[in-house]
């Protein structure tokens, strides 16, 4: 999935849901947005979505 599909979609929904993502078997809250640019020739640039260890 790329930034602007990822976008795309989280525009369709509501400004105060909660984003969460699959963490170690169950569901924890997004902490982070990092952005890494391309990381060798040809490469693309990538963004990591990092979980919350407070759960």
């Amino acid at each position: 999935m790329t930034v602007g599909e990822l976008v795309k979609k989280l525009a369709e929904l509501p400004p105060e849901a909660v984003v969460l993502m699959e963490s170690d078997g169950g569901l924890s809250l997004v902490s982070a947005v990092e952005f890494l640019h391309g990381q060798g020739p040809g490469a693309p640039p990538e963004v990591i979505l990092t979980p919350s260890m407070d759960e």
